[in-house]
């Protein structure tokens, strides 16, 4: 029982993805001290604290559907001076699975919020994938259909960064088909399943691949999708893109700024990117349309 040193609060408790030997001595410690244990799924929890030799624990289920009405009732017992361990059926809370209201109602509520970190298969897909780590987006499960999953793969199709998704083994075939049409055949991508696990696979290649690959494999397991960055444009493919009426607007904003016509074209050139023969054409053209002010000469 927490003292008046140690007041009630919420604990999120990382949990192995797959082994049950990845569980932490402070998980244990925690799962241990906790008068109620909040999970997903009880039959899962009773697992894992019975691997961890822990019995007579209060489970409480918090799904989507109960999140809010149980983030309520949990914070008011940590503020009687519960101490509540939060917990998903695997990896950390909060992360594509409830938590984060809880949180929020929590910290809305002055209750104190700690974490135990734990395995997490965003982050083991994204260092096994072989794909660029320094920056990433983590995109959960895609949209199931309709414009809204549209908008999320045209968004990925632009992404700079590496992006890591959730899915599905009855839906994972149908993701790849619908990230080779947004992406193009030739974006890198890993596809990870059984992390942690006896049969933990992790497949490289491009989506072209990837979706011959899938079609012969057996659906087993939860996979993560991680998506190389998409390709940057080299200049030409980004000066090709620069009209000649932006190029003039350009010019107009730098004459009337009171560049002279000549400082106009240099700075234009610079900005843009492109030939400078092809800015001075549109300046020359600019002021025998009369379109040349301020500074112009």
């Amino acid at each position: 029982m927490p003292t008046e040193d140690e007041p009630g609060r919420i604990v999120l408790v990382g949990t192995p993805i797959g082994n049950l030997g990845d569980l932490s001595p402070r998980a244990v410690r925690t799962l241990s001290e906790a008068e109620v244990i909040a999970c997903e799924d009880t039959r899962v929890t009773r697992k894992l604290l019975t691997h961890a030799g822990i019995t007579g624990k209060r489970l409480v289920t918090v799904h989507a559907h109960n999140e809010a009405s149980a983030a309520d009732s949990l914070v008011t017992e940590a503020a009687a001076g519960a101490v509540i361990a939060l917990v998903s059926d695997a990896g950390m809370p909060a992360i594509s699975d409830p938590g984060a209201r809880i949180v929020a109602a929590a910290a809305a509520a002055g209750i104190a919020v700690e974490v135990v970190p734990g395995p997490s298969s965003v982050l083991a897909a994204l260092v096994l994938s072989g794909l660029p780590t320094e920056r990433f987006s983590f995109d959960g499960f895609l949209p199931r259909k309709g414009g809204e999953r549209a908008a999320r793969l045209a968004a990925i199709a632009a992404e700079p960064r590496t992006v890591v998704l959730f899915e599905s083994p009855h839906r994972v075939q149908v993701t790849l088909g619908n990230l080779l049409s947004s992406c193009g055949a030739a974006r890198p991508v890993a596809v990870a399943r059984e992390l942690t696990k006896l049969h933990e696979e992790v497949w490289r290649g491009v989506l072209a691949e990837a979706v011959t690959w899938i079609e012969s494999v057996e659906p087993r397991g939860e996979y993560v999708i991680v998506v190389g960055p998409a390709p940057v444009p080299d200049a030409a493919t980004l000066a090709a893109a620069v009209d000649d009426e932006a190029i003039a607007l350009a010019l107009a904003r730098r004459l009337a700024a009171g560049d002279d016509r000549k400082a106009a074209v240099v700075a234009v050139t610079a900005a843009l990117g492109v030939p400078r023969r092809r800015v001075y054409d549109v300046a020359v053209a600019l002021r025998k349309s009369g379109g040349e002010a301020g500074g112009a000469r």
